[in-house]
């Protein structure tokens, strides 16, 4: 028997479908099992050839990509890498609820062969797709409206922050879902700033930004360097640029990689270690790899108090368990105790 992983392929234009399959079926760890035209094709075919992979389109003729989501989660899980064109604000705001709907990741749709660009996105692509289908994905009811996580209202810390003065945030593989129920579960009421990275293709950054300020309370903006941070407000890096807290304010630095990883967590969370110490909250969220794991220890060690998602509801442990072997995390809790626990810790308690 093969052990090649099975790749699904949803994709209605015929010339792209074509194009997925050559970049896809070159590639000898894969097996391309079916490309299909619409999601209710590929939706009868998913016990038919048990693919351990599906390539999505977002835009489709009938049920569109998030309601395929959706479907899948919740009759046959299935890792699921979103394929979509950076063109409008619909098709991005789209592709992010898929991401929250439970598909693991997104990444451009490869252009002509003829393109530059053609063998570093086909590369991309590619590697997306075997890293995905190791992840083991888990049952979710169908909710269209997209309510996951706890239903309790919002937690505010209800006095002014006594000793922490900045909250850095990592996450990656999981992680637009996991923020959305973390930063619902704050309200913009949150009196400390946040610094986050979450590890997404650079192309739609813009469009997870805006997606994320329209989906929570917070006013979550690209980073510009020499701004000083402000509560209410969420400051993500822009493409390609490492973001870290110096003298108070953001400094955007072209620095090499970490970890693979150019914006990296470890580098924003050792920042904050070395600029505010023991008044910084260092939190880090389902993904894979281990980057935020350094700058935790950092943090940890110069009296910072650190957070990491527990296991039970981390999408993939990999970076909250390299947080956790370095004896970096004090508080191991579920996603839905991360937020009343930073309330506690903005408040003074």
């Amino acid at each position: 028997m093969s052990n090649k992983i099975r790749v699904l392929i949803v994709e209605d234009s015929l010339v792209v479908r074509e194009l997925l399959k050559h970049i896809i079926g070159s590639d000898p760890r894969f097996d391309v099992v079916a490309a299909v035209e619409s999601a209710e094709e590929g939706l009868s075919l998913l016990e038919v050839v048990e693919p351990d992979i599906i390539s999505l389109d977002i835009r489709l003729p009938g049920m569109n990509g998030l309601d395929a989501t959706l479907q899948i989660m919740a009759k046959r899980p299935t890792p699921i890498v979103v394929v979509a064109a950076n063109v409008d604000d619909d098709e991005l705001n789209i592709a992010m609820n898929a991401l929250r709907a439970g598909a693991l990741a997104v990444v451009e749709k490869p252009v002509g062969v003829t393109n530059a660009a053609f063998e570093a996105m086909a590369h991309h692509l590619c590697t997306q797709l075997a890293i995905m289908s190791q992840v083991k994905v888990v049952r979710q009811g169908i909710d269209r409206g997209l309510r996951f996580g706890t239903a309790e209202p919002p937690v505010v810390a209800r006095r002014p922050a006594q000793g922490f003065s900045m909250v850095g945030i990592v996450s990656s593989t999981g992680g637009p879902q996991a923020l959305v129920q973390l930063l619902s579960s704050l309200n913009a009421g949150f009196p400390l700033p946040i610094l986050l990275v979450q590890h997404i293709t650079a192309s739609f950054l813009e469009g997870f930004v805006s997606w994320l300020a329209g989906v929570t309370s917070f006013d979550v903006r690209i980073a510009q360097a020499g701004e000083v941070p402000e509560p209410g407000k969420v400051y993500v890096p822009p493409p390609d640029r490492h973001m870290v807290l110096k003298g108070g304010k953001l400094a955007l630095m072209d620095t090499p990689p970490l970890h693979s990883q150019r914006p990296s967590g470890s580098v924003l969370l050792s920042s904050l270690a070395k600029d505010v110490g023991r008044r910084a909250i260092g939190v880090v969220l389902t993904g894979m790899g281990s980057d935020g794991a350094d700058g935790m220890a950092e943090l940890h060690k110069a009296g910072g108090h650190t957070i990491a998602e527990d296991e039970s509801t981390c999408v993939v442990y990999g970076m909250p368990a390299a947080a956790a072997k370095l004896g970096a995390v004090k508080d191991m809790l579920p996603l839905p105790g991360i937020a009343p626990r930073l309330a506690q810790l903005a408040g003074g308690k």
